[in-house]
């Protein structure tokens, strides 16, 4: 009996060996081992995109820096999820840790947001930063906590251009009826319907092929996405209209990064940060280097007139009105104070 007894002990201790929990977390197994974290973070652009090439960047410094408690598995190119949105939602559910969306994109889960989408409302870059990395740009990423999002930074995809394939665009009546493109975006869409175009929100990764059949006739977006997704060889005509400048976000599912140690939630911070300076310094330089590659790829470039420019922001002026209610008078008239 004493030897059953002995044996019977000898296996409890094996099973409770067994079932504790390793401090590996999910891939440490070691005995003293700091607990491991996965982050899965899902974009939309290629891999020769600035927010990708910075998001490598990302990627190096946390996974050094951490000593290996945290790797990053990049997801470029929509092949986990071909819009912002269904990112971001997985984002949100947990299914995935992080995304870098357009903000436009995320006035879909905070009205707020949708300041951003308002055309004409920055001039420069430098008015831009100043409301984003202020208390304005601050605040608004603080509050995607009540949507389980832990808002880490603002980087950018830039000023947004106009392009289509019937022709030059020198005169509203050029683009009168087109079939236009735009973001997940009740502001975009009503935007370019105010222009007198036929607009509606399409997800961007599936755009190219819609395009080239001919469901749509016109687009507008950065000058890096132009070029990096090859959208000339589907658009001819491109307006330097600069319409909206379009910031991303660096965004991170709200459960997990509260899980994180603090020295951890500390690094995260700090790439981020570095992220955005990287990410916002090569996006400017490709938008010059990609403009002229799409000229010698045969898209026709062209500046507008301040003529045209005039009649685009007399004809959106209805679009600040529209949606005064929905951003907040409040808001809308401290984002203008800002950049006065």
């Amino acid at each position: 009996m004493k030897k059953v007894l002995l044996v019977l002990f000898a296996a409890l201790i094996t099973l409770a060996a067994c079932g504790r929990p390793s401090s590996g977390g999910d891939g440490g197994s070691e005995e003293g081992s700091k607990e491991t974290y996965t982050i899965s973070l899902a974009h939309l652009v290629s891999e020769d995109q600035s927010s990708h090439i910075a998001a490598e960047s990302f990627k190096k410094k946390l996974e050094e820096e951490s000593d290996g408690q945290l790797k990053v598995e990049l997801h470029p190119n929509g092949e986990l999820y071909p819009s912002d949105r269904e990112a971001i939602e997985a984002v949100q559910q947990g299914n995935i840790q992080m995304t870098i969306p357009a903000v436009a994109s995320i006035s879909s889960f905070n009205e707020d947001f949708m300041v951003f989408d308002l055309p004409f409302l920055f001039e420069s870059y430098e008015q831009a930063y100043k409301v984003l990395d202020g208390e304005i740009g601050q605040g608004l990423l603080d509050d995607l906590s009540e949507q389980n999002i832990k808002g880490l930074v603002f980087a950018e995809n830039g000023f947004r251009h106009l392009s289509n394939n019937k022709g030059p665009v020198e005169s509203l009546e050029d683009i009168q009826g087109l079939k236009m493109r735009t973001l997940e975006s009740a502001v975009h869409t009503a935007t370019f319907n105010a222009l007198g175009m036929n607009a509606s929100p399409f997800a961007f990764g599936e755009l190219y092929t819609a395009l080239q059949q001919g469901t749509y006739d016109a687009m507008e977006a950065p000058v890096s996405l132009f070029y990096t997704n090859k959208f000339y060889e589907v658009q001819d005509y491109l307006t330097l209209t600069g319409h909206v400048y379009a910031p991303t976000a660096l965004l991170m599912n709200n459960d997990f990064y509260k899980g994180l140690p603090k020295d951890l939630q500390d690094l995260v911070m700090e790439a981020s940060e570095e992220y955005r300076t990287e990410q916002r310094e090569l996006a400017q330089k490709q938008d010059s280097e990609f403009l002229e590659e799409l000229k010698a790829e045969g898209m026709e470039v062209n500046e507008p007139s301040e003529e045209l420019i005039k009649s685009f922001k007399e004809e959106v002026q209805s679009v600040y009105d529209e949606f005064e209610d929905d951003i907040g008078k409040d808001l809308l008239e401290k984002v203008q104070k800002a950049v006065e």
